[in-house]
């Protein structure tokens, strides 16, 4: 099993991924939400430059943020900085577009963007359409040092939605899932995965799976449904249980054992009364890090488990090996209060004891 780290793409997050690299993780991924953060690439830069071993990547950007020539020289150039270290996570952008107040974009726009990328990545001339014009395009100056397309940049695909996900089946390198922490979810997210990898004629087992989740470590007979324990993975839970009741249209899809509680988040951040054109200003401040008041009788302990690594020491180890035989090839941990804690205690109390 891999470990990764998962932050905002902050100017500041170097900081924390040269302390995940020293404590052995071994991939870091930053949020690309323009409205949240600081610039993801300026601040995938400063990590690149500050590393020597971790993997990095923008985990996602999207196809509505950036036009895909742009992301496709973003990420070459970061991949000039730290060659063969540089992974390209994009998904529809549910967060960078919504707090815009915007929709996510469409699983079919984000095909084609992928598809751009990967070409203009792998050194090729490639259609490039903005309304009706279709111009191709290639890397002008590939050998010019400025980017680096040598070395290999895998695409991953994030999904939680049937289409996202059998898209990463079909054309990625990797998927990224969101809280795909239970048993069922796992489940689901995989066999949808594997539908689409199997209808594209590829094996969906060396597609490389990586699971965002966050962590907190409690003691041996602590409640789970307290405020602490709220505080540290309940923003999570809020997220990942809303992008998967909003990404499946049709909720007879999601696991049985969770469909409701998933389904209880669809419209966590949703203010029908409020004003269309500010309401998204209000719903998505502090996201990802502080809880709302709102959410805390949606995040009980079954779904506490279900989608954050929250428990003993034994039981998130016993957790982690469970979804490593289920097929998730890398845990990525996304500290919602204090990232340093959060990496140090990971890294002592599991990381150390994964043998």
């Amino acid at each position: 099993m891999d470990f990764g780290f998962v932050g905002f793409g902050s100017i500041e997050a170097h900081r924390d991924v040269v302390r995940a690299e020293r404590r052995g993780f071994s991939h870091a991924w930053l949020y690309d939400s323009q409205m949240l953060t600081s610039d993801v690439y300026a601040a995938l830069a400063l990590c690149a430059d500050k590393t020597k071993t971790i993997k990095l990547g923008p985990g996602v950007t999207n196809p509505a943020s950036r036009i895909a020539p742009l992301t496709a020289s973003s990420i070459a150039s970061i991949n000039a900085l730290a060659p063969g270290r540089v992974i390209l996570g994009i998904g529809t952008g549910n967060t960078a577009r919504r707090t815009l107040g915007m929709p996510a974009a469409r699983v079919a726009d984000m095909r084609a963007y992928i598809e751009v990328c990967q070409g203009l990545l792998a050194g090729k001339t490639v259609p490039y359409q903005e309304g009706e014009r279709r111009r191709m395009i290639t890397f002008l100056n590939p050998k010019s040092g400025a980017i680096n397309i040598r070395r290999k940049v895998p695409v991953y695909v994030a999904g939680s939605g049937p289409k996202s996900l059998e898209t990463a089946g079909e054309i990625a390198d990797g998927v990224i899932l969101f809280g795909a922490v239970s048993p069922s979810l796992i489940r689901f997210v995989l066999d949808h995965v594997k539908r689409g990898a199997e209808r594209a004629g590829r094996n969906p087992r060396r597609l490389y799976t990586v699971c965002m989740t966050a962590f907190h470590l409690t003691k041996p007979g602590e409640k789970l449904e307290t405020a602490a324990v709220r505080t540290a993975v309940g923003p999570f839970v809020a997220s990942s249980s809303n992008l998967y009741a909003f990404s499946c249209p049709d909720p007879a899809v999601l696991p049985d054992d969770l469909r409701d509680d998933l389904m209880a988040f669809k419209y966590a951040y949703r203010e029908p009364e409020g004003s269309i054109e500010t309401r998204h200003l209000t719903l998505y401040r502090d996201y990802l890090r502080g809880l709302k008041k709102e959410h805390i009788p949606l995040i009980t302990e079954k779904m506490i488990r279900a989608t954050t690594l929250t428990g003993t020491r034994d039981e998130v180890i016993a957790s982690i090996r469970a979804m490593q035989k289920a097929g998730i090839k890398q845990v990525a941990i996304q500290p919602v209060t204090d990232p340093q804690q959060t990496i140090t205690s990971f890294s002592k109390a599991i990381m150390q004891n994964m043998t």
